[in-house]
């Protein structure tokens, strides 16, 4: 799988979906837990959803 996001968008995936899981740890709905999908998402650092619209946040793969 190839990258296809920049670190900015990485570093506000992360923080988003780190708070929606504290958000559903807390009491938060159960939808809260979407949250471990932006959060994998930023570890990995590809977005299905960006390759099929043919999005690219990476300046490295942008080669």
């Amino acid at each position: 799988m190839t990258k296809n996001m920049g670190m900015v968008d990485r570093a506000i995936r992360a923080v988003v979906g780190l708070a929606l899981i504290y958000w559903a740890i807390k009491g938060g709905p159960v939808w809260a837990w979407i949250g471990v999908v932006p959060l994998l998402t930023a570890a990995i650092g590809s977005c299905p959803a960006y390759s099929l619209i043919g999005v690219n946040t990476c300046p490295i793969a942008k080669k």
